[in-house]
């Protein structure tokens, strides 16, 4: 059978969808290989949150025409949705599947024959309304960690974002399906799974209704065995309820992080975003869980840039960022995407300021990251090591997000360790001492 190659752009729930889609390539005879190793298909599967990934699709195109210029490339995902047109055009490209049938890709394509040169691309993209089955994924990529996704899709009409429009309306599995998953990861030896979505904090919707919340599916979650921890990807602030932070605190196997996307410190910028919260809301959120959980790792996601963030209101944003009790930032600039009410607002940041303002916040999520590990030095924990080498040492997460490097032992990987933390070595890595064996059941 044929050889196929996936790669993946974008978040976590992209690499969730990817590796699924492997597997049913995998279950109908496919041979899955690496994309050097010269496939005979390529599949990418694409995001458009930015400009830049637009870019990127386009030359992963060109190095996959570079590898074999015989092969069959098929793209999806969110800018196969939203610009499946544009994508048809790229040189190369044989085949595009929207947010509707890119699960059923292995049976719509069943030939997987080159595009005769000259001819267009075939295009397999629906309207997104038509995007509403749901389709449980995980990725098995890593041994350590798996991805599983737990909802898709978003009501939420934030100002910027174009993952209605790529996606669709938010949806859920049942959490019974989702458990099902859980324990087939625990079977395969995982010890850690990372819940992931559009907006998991809205899940629970099938088929428009609600008949579940998050809060049920992390109790549920919290049951099953084999796995050593679960932990939070992203959720909204608004969606993020006290009883949530409050059994996180007690669990079993829930992790102490939370990533809880901001985007702005002031409030006029939030109203312009059409976000469903203000600044006071994520100042009480975060208050709660560190009186609960005091070394508890959070994460926040901040836009700079947005149309009408004048100078003052950035700088609002940033003193409110540096007051918080937060762990570290993921800081996106704003890029323009097509059928957003952002286009309409004004006045327009230039580009140059777009990128000074991440500047300051990448340095600022520098020093908070810094002063979160220096809190923990002293204290015990237990980490995760990873098959993953830096400067001959591996690397592992602890249960509150921190990054641990050791001397490397192969006898290490997918292993737990109590550990002391000691000290923050030149690359931002938390050393540590006393290791001891911990067994997990």
């Amino acid at each position: 059978m044929k050889k196929v190659a996936f790669y993946t752009l974008g978040c976590k729930l992209n690499y969730s969808e990817t590796s699924s889609i492997g597997r049913m390539f995998e279950q109908k005879g496919y041979t899955k290989v690496e994309f050097n190793e010269k496939p005979d298909i390529f599949i990418i599967n694409t995001c458009s949150v930015t400009e830049n990934a637009d870019k990127k699709c386009r030359k992963i195109v060109r190095e996959a025409q570079k590898i074999n210029a015989d092969g069959y490339v098929a793209i999806i995902g969110c800018y196969a949705q939203l610009k499946p047109k544009e994508i048809s055009e790229i040189p190369g490209v044989d085949a595009v599947l929207g947010a509707a049938e890119k699960f059923r890709l292995v049976e719509l394509i069943d030939t997987f024959e080159k595009t005769p040169l000259g001819r267009p691309a075939q295009v397999i993209a629906s309207h997104i309304d038509n995007a509403v089955e749901y389709h449980t994924s995980y990725s098995l990529n890593d041994r350590t960690r798996t991805f599983l996704k737990v909802q898709d899709g978003c009501d939420y009409p934030c100002s910027y974002c174009t993952i209605p429009l790529a996606r669709g309306k938010s949806r859920s599995d049942t959490i019974e399906n989702i458990v099902k998953a859980a324990r087939e990861i625990a079977a395969r030896d995982v010890k850690e799974i990372v819940l992931t979505g559009v907006n998991i904090g809205d899940f629970g919707l099938q088929n428009g209704e609600r008949k579940e919340t998050f809060l049920d599916l992390v109790k549920a979650l919290d049951e099953v065995e084999g796995i050593l921890r679960f932990r939070i990807s992203s959720i909204e602030p608004n969606l993020l309820t006290d009883e949530i932070i409050e059994f996180v605190a007690q669990s079993k196997r829930f992790a102490p992080h939370f990533h809880i996307p901001l985007q702005s410190g002031s409030n006029k910028v939030l109203g312009l975003m059409k976000r469903r919260y203000k600044r006071e809301l994520y100042t009480e959120r975060v208050a709660k869980i560190k009186s609960l959980m005091p070394d508890c790792c959070i994460g926040v996601d901040v836009i700079v840039g947005h149309p009408g963030e004048t100078r003052e209101l950035f700088e609002e944003s940033y003193n409110f960022l540096n007051e918080l009790d937060i762990s570290y930032l993921h800081v996106f600039t704003y890029s323009e995407r097509e059928n957003t009410a952002a286009l309409a607002i004004r006045p327009i940041v230039q580009k140059g300021e777009r990128a000074e303002r991440s500047k300051m916040l990448h340095i600022l999520s520098e020093k908070k990251k810094r002063f979160f590990y220096e809190q923990q030095i002293g204290k015990q924990a237990v980490v995760l090591f990873e098959d993953e080498i830096q400067n001959g040492q591996m690397l592992g997460f602890t249960e509150n997000y921190v990054r641990v490097a050791v001397k490397y032992d192969p006898l290490l990987i997918n292993e737990t360790k109590e550990i002391v933390y000691d000290h923050i070595n030149g690359e931002g890595l938390m050393e540590v001492t006393e290791m001891e064996e911990i067994l997990v059941h």
